[in-house]
């Protein structure tokens, strides 16, 4: 199997994003084929924004489920990364300092749509958590559910995070408590289990939590399973997954 020759753009872009799922910081984007419900990954250099200019007063238009979903996008990009089998001191640095901005920028926003300062953190944060995507550190189970989850079901990006991120980080606690114990410091509640952590911040700024929340329906979660282990993150997921068994007691957790 070859990936097929992509066709570069001819003209560069700059980008003014206006949520907080971070893509323009790559090379890459997803689309997902409407034909056979599968989301795919296409990457050139040329891709990448030439500039990227953040400017919180824009995002105020964003609507507030879209901003603070995507933020929790911005969130697992983090703790995955901390939370890698091929972490490293750079990424692990600005992952932890991004979910400091994120932990307290996103609540802010809830709290005051207008509150710019918070929004520009967020952005901020959104930006840091992807070091560790700049520099070859692999993700988790949550990115690899969430890829099949938003192609195969129609779930919106940011609600992918949403519904599984607490769920992956119980599963995975067994083989990396030590560093999900830095996750639940950097979002300032040292003393309780990362999952936790982060299933209040979702339920505090009033995302959806469950699976059924988001329009998925049982008799998808056998197909979704499946599909996840095509994944490539799946098979850099701190605890092994052998097999769709395993990620559909991963779905029927999080339904």
């Amino acid at each position: 199997m070859r990936c097929p020759d992509v066709k570069a753009p001819s003209v560069r872009s700059i980008a003014i994003p206006t949520t907080l799922s971070a893509g323009e910081y790559t090379a890459s984007a997803g689309c997902t084929d409407t034909a056979r419900h599968v989301k795919e990954s296409y990457s050139h250099p040329m891709m990448m924004p030439r500039t990227v200019i953040l400017d919180p007063d824009i995002s105020v238009h964003t609507p507030e489920w879209l901003f603070l979903s995507t933020g929790i996008r911005a969130v697992d990009h983090a703790v995955e990364d901390i939370c890698s089998v091929n972490g490293q001191p750079i990424a692990e640095g600005a992952s932890y300092h991004a979910l400091r901005l994120l932990g307290s920028g996103l609540p802010a926003v809830k709290a005051d749509s207008e509150n710019v300062t918070a929004r520009l953190d967020c952005q901020i944060g959104a930006w840091m958590s992807m070091v560790g995507s700049q520099t070859g550190v692999s993700k988790g189970a949550s990115h690899g559910i969430g890829h099949v989850l938003g192609g195969t079901a129609g779930v919106p990006h940011g609600y992918t995070s949403c519904v599984m991120l607490p769920h992956v980080l119980r599963f995975n606690h067994p083989a990396n408590g030590d560093k999900q114990a830095r996750v639940s410091e950097a979002l300032s509640r040292a003393e309780e289990p990362a999952a936790e952590v982060v299933a209040g911040l979702i339920e505090g700024l009033g995302l959806p939590t469950r699976l059924r929340d988001v329009g998925v329906k049982p008799e998808q979660l056998d197909r979704i399973a499946e599909g996840s282990m095509h994944d490539r993150w799946i098979h850099t997921n701190p605890r092994k997954i052998d097999g769709p068994a395993v990620i559909r007691n991963l779905l029927d957790a999080a339904w």
